[in-house]
């Protein structure tokens, strides 16, 4: 039965950049080619969609009376630690259905250090940490040795890393934690660096999720990345190549998709997600971390799943939808059937 959908979203044309951002500080909204997708998506399912736009633009909406049966939730919010729980917030508050992780799990996921607490909690591999501050004894900290990986601990979309951020001595790491400290305004997590390879594993559904085809980075062609890395530039100038589904052997394969469904439900993650890791040259997977609001964008790794699944984008998006729905008792059972 066709719906009225809501999408809520933070477009990068909407954003108002502060003096003491900085560049990167939008990299994790939506252009209004991705909104204009998922409307195309949903549409094709004969529902109705209402584009409602950012955290402000929800209560002006809600306040004329706002009437959908289900809101699509990818808004990222702009600022804050919390700011990705705005918008799930809100609609639990006025009692409005909605797509996607809750405002705990959203708040949980972007605080990578939060999120390791909760998997090491649950046996999910992931490298070793610690976070660090100006004010930190770096050198007692680092009872993990080197190289590190020093990063924000509260940003997506590579924020925050360049070349620099692979660390190999004390010198290395106290120019990277004070660049984060300064710049970031937020502790750095200085972590383990895997050598290896690097993989992304998107997982749908609730009760019972389902990981989808495995996706392997290539940096210039090449596979085997070694001591290279994703950072905010390859982002910038889209000079990583995905390849889905991943050219490696099928116990990897496995491997990846169990895990990633572990740290998925770890975090009690809802409806989507994706997975990001790191192999070492053993072959041991590291997840390094969630995010429960991907980009759904064509040129991102969801089209090339539905792909690998043998069903186009627009019904990827639907079965995610359609999860969302049957988890409130919005679907009818015959339609809960035709999906399965």
């Amino acid at each position: 039965m066709a719906k009225t959908i809501g999408l809520t979203y933070d477009l990068k044309s909407d954003w108002v950049k502060h003096d003491d951002d900085p560049p990167d500080a939008a990299a994790e909204l939506d252009g209004l080619d991705t909104i204009k997708t998922l409307t195309r998506a949903f549409e094709s399912a004969g529902h109705q969609v209402v584009r409602i736009g950012n955290a402000r633009q929800l209560l002006v909406a809600i306040e004329k009376g706002l009437s959908v049966d289900m809101v699509f939730n990818i808004a990222e919010g702009y600022r804050g630690r919390n700011r990705e729980s705005q918008v799930p917030n809100i609609l639990e508050m006025f009692d409005i259905p909605f797509c996607g992780a809750d405002a705990l799990t959203l708040g949980i996921t972007l605080d990578k250090a939060v999120t390791k607490k909760c998997w090491i909690a649950d046996g999910v591999p992931t490298p070793k940490f610690f976070e660090a501050t100006l004010w930190d004894d770096l050198k007692k900290l680092n009872t993990i040795g080197y190289p590190l990986m020093v990063k924000t601990s509260q940003e997506g979309t590579s924020k925050g890393i360049t070349k620099n951020s692979r660390v190999e001595d004390l010198e290395q790491l106290q120019r990277e934690v004070e660049r984060i400290s300064t710049f970031y305004k937020q502790a750095a997590l200085c972590e383990q660096f895997i050598r290896g390879t690097e993989f992304t594993v998107a997982v749908i559904g609730n009760e019972e999720p389902i990981a989808l085809a495995v996706v392997q980075y290539a940096m210039d062609g090449d596979t085997n990345i070694g001591n290279k890395f994703y950072t905010y530039e390859h982002v910038v100038n889209k000079s990583v190549q995905y390849l889905c589904p991943a050219p490696i052997e099928d116990g990897l394969t496995q491997k990846l998709q169990q895990i990633a469904v572990a740290a998925y439900k770890s975090v009690e993650c809802r409806d989507f997600g994706r997975v990001d890791f790191r192999v070492d040259e053993k072959g041991r997977p590291f997840a390094l971390e969630i995010n429960p609001l991907p980009n759904l964008g064509m040129l991102e790794v969801f089209p090339m799943c539905a792909k690998a699944r043998g069903i186009t984008y627009n019904q990827l998006m639907n079965q995610i939808l359609d999860h969302a729905l049957e988890r409130y008792g919005l679907l009818e059972p015959q339609e809960v059937l035709s999906r399965s």
